[in-house]
């Protein structure tokens, strides 16, 4: 199984909609490439830490290609917009890719690449490699799962 770690907003509707692909075998949300140590939801929450919400994605490389994985989750953020995705504004709701493995960075920016092409603005998603991952708390993970009715910046009504 391969990892990536995807921060597109809301942590909350990029775990559900990863979840609901073929091929995704785990998902977890928390906060990642931050600066404090195992920050709280309410400390993220503040702005200070440096973490973005994001998800790691586990997945069946042998079912969907890091690429494939890639194309679907450029179709629910807006890599443009900076600190921003749906209602969700500040610095932990900002679009990034980090990545585990190394041989994955040539996939990802060829992958930016092309995605960069569909817009005029320059995309600003983040791409690094992952410096630290905290697991967010029990009552976030899968937290559209538990509450459907939840708030949520990606239509997930078209899946």
């Amino acid at each position: 199984m391969k990892e990536i770690i995807l921060a597109g907003g809301c942590f909350w509707g990029v775990e559900e909609y990863m979840s609901r692909i073929d091929g995704i075998i785990e998902t977890r949300v928390g906060y990642a490439n931050g600066t404090t140590h195992n920050p709280s939801y309410e400390d993220v929450c503040k702005g200070n830490t440096g973490h973005a919400e994001a998800c790691i994605v586990r997945y069946d490389e042998n079912i969907i290609s890091l690429e494939e994985l890639l194309d679907k989750f450029w179709k629910v953020i807006d890599p443009t917009s900076i600190n921003k995705q749906g209602g969700d504004v500040g610095h932990q709701y900002r679009t990034g890719i980090y990545y585990i493995d190394d041989a994955d960075l040539p996939i990802i920016e060829k992958s930016l690449e092309k995605e960069q092409k569909k817009y005029d603005k320059k995309i600003v998603t983040e791409v690094e490699p992952l410096n630290c991952f905290y697991s967010a708390e029990e009552y976030h993970q899968k937290y559209l799962k538990k509450n459907p009715g939840g708030y949520c910046h990606i239509d997930l009504s078209s899946m």
